[in-house]
């Protein structure tokens, strides 16, 4: 659930929030409670608004994922916003902790990310077939523990799974994750997955914005790579 300690950085036109693993951004068939609505009534109860108030989701990560989301508090920023998305112009870098290291340790992915909406999982194929899409990140192994590395991840495009499906393509699951591979779960089902930060142009006053995410509380192996 949202609290404002959650909120990383607001402004007239715009808020980032460090979503807890767990919280939907948006509300979806199961009915409930989703950040989104969550942060619409806290702005609406502290700035004491007569009435409805805009809250546009720029992007959004995945239920089981931690870390910064961007969110549109004008129909302007949104609209700009959106067209960053679109065109690469916001910069999004996730940490992941994954069962094996990469080889080689820093380079590019690129995959076809080809999604089942039966069992709502994503293929990362090395070719293109039917309606799957070209998928790109970046990562580069940022530590190693006895278990566990920590990677550092640009992502390039944004697919469904995109990160999750590619990193299990290479052998590389990420804690936690069993639909993609991991060998076990998490207390409270989440996965080592984390939005770190999210840099651009400010849509209305164009000057640049770096946020950034601290890790998980409570989670050692999180504490043991974010204070080294």
């Amino acid at each position: 659930m949202f609290t404002p300690e959650d909120i990383l950085y607001e402004d007239n036109h715009l808020m980032v929030v460090n979503k807890h693993c767990g919280d939907l951004v948006q509300p979806d068939p199961s009915g409930e409670s989703a950040l989104e609505d969550q942060i619409k009534q806290f702005i609406k109860q502290r700035d004491a608004k007569p009435g409805a108030v805009f809250f546009g989701v720029v992007h959004r990560i995945d239920r089981p994922v931690s870390g910064a989301v961007l969110f549109a508090k004008t129909s302007k920023a949104l609209a700009r916003l959106n067209e960053m998305i679109r065109e690469g112009r916001i910069r999004k870098v996730y940490w992941a902790l994954t069962e094996q290291t990469p080889d080689p340790e820093t380079g590019e992915l690129q995959h076809y990310i080809l999604r089942d909406p039966r069992t709502n999982r994503s293929r990362a194929l090395t070719a293109p077939k039917g309606d799957a899409k070209l998928a790109r990140l970046r990562y580069e192994t940022l530590g190693v523990s006895d278990h566990y590395t920590l990677l550092g991840i640009e992502l390039l495009t944004g697919r469904h799974h995109q990160i999750r499906a590619q990193l299990a393509a290479i052998g590389c699951p990420i804690r936690g994750d069993l639909k993609y591979g991991a060998r076990r779960s998490l207390p409270g089902g989440g996965i080592s997955l984390h939005s770190r930060s999210v840099e651009f142009d400010h849509p209305v006053r164009h000057e640049p914005v770096c946020v950034t995410a601290p890790v998980p509380a409570g989670d050692a192996l999180w504490a043991f790579f974010a204070n080294r």
